[in-house]
């Protein structure tokens, strides 16, 4: 009656196998009874009616209310846009709730309760490791929101171009409230109009222009937040991005003596970057 291949591309719709199998027995029928579509699509008459109501509200099916009752299969296109619709009314409804929830007490409570569990935790414990390029993403973005005067970035070619496709936004955030952002990376003409859009937000200096002092110059990633927070990415640009790992630490020992003066040796000779 219908493909395998289509069945798992109504699974990931969020379809279980019985709602599946009915909802594909509807469609070749327009419009029948549950017995009907039971019978067709070789589900228990038992279960029929829960798994039929529940497609008509995920907005697959539309119950008449006759004698008997039948269904109604309802265009895959229409079903489609209802998902689409219900889910940006839950992500809105979601999203009011978490920022009425950021203005409770409550919140302010949690708040205290983090503050005075982070007061006790060493320095070695604010350490981990980041799985996935995502998981790099969200940190990342996390340390620029939080950032009050500088961020600091190395960066690779591609790296670079990362910035301005994912995270121009939260660069400029930290630009408008008055962070100071410095960026090495090593530029060429594959990347040069990034850096030249984000030479509104910052500060950019050439790797390449450390070559005939530093034979081996550090082509990684690397991000400091007001020299307490950093992240040090431990995988090469070959590597697939859900299997990128990176460091994180909160230790300023770490971010301030060491991460932040290999920043500070690597820009006080970098050359400023000459841009249109």
């Amino acid at each position: 009656m219908i493909s395998r291949k289509t069945m798992d591309a109504l699974k990931m719709l969020g379809l279980n196998l019985y709602e599946r199998k009915l909802y594909a027995a509807l469609l070749a029928r327009g419009a029948a009874t549950a017995g009907e579509l039971a019978e067709m699509a070789n589900v228990p008459r038992s279960r029929t009616y829960d798994v039929l109501e529940s497609l008509a509200e995920k907005g697959f099916v539309i119950i008449q209310h006759s004698k008997p009752i039948k269904y109604v299969a309802v265009d895959p296109e229409e079903a489609l846009e209802r998902i689409k619709a219900r889910l940006h009314e839950d992500l809105r409804e979601m999203v009011s709730r978490i920022e009425e929830f950021k203005s409770s007490d409550a919140f302010v409570e949690l708040k205290n309760l983090y503050s005075q569990g982070v007061s006790l935790v060493e320095p070695a414990d604010l350490t981990g490791s980041l799985k996935g390029r995502y998981a790099l993403y969200q940190r990342f973005e996390n340390m620029a929101k939080s950032a009050e005067k500088t961020l600091d970035i190395i960066t690779t070619e591609e790296g670079l171009k990362e910035l301005v496709n994912v995270h121009s936004g939260v660069l400029q955030r930290a630009a408008d409230n008055g962070v100071r952002i410095r960026i090495l990376a090593p530029i060429t003409e594959t990347n040069r109009r990034a850096a030249e859009i984000l030479k509104n937000v910052a500060e950019i200096k050439d790797l390449n222009s450390l070559h005939d002092r530093i034979p081996k110059v550090p082509y990684a990633k690397m991000f400091l937040a007001d020299g307490k927070e950093a992240i040090v990415t431990l995988s090469g640009e070959d590597t697939h991005p859900s299997q990128e790992v990176s460091l994180w630490t909160g230790s300023e020992h770490f971010a301030s003596n060491f991460a932040h003066s290999v920043f500070e040796i690597l820009w006080n000779q970098a050359e400023e970057l000459e841009l249109e």
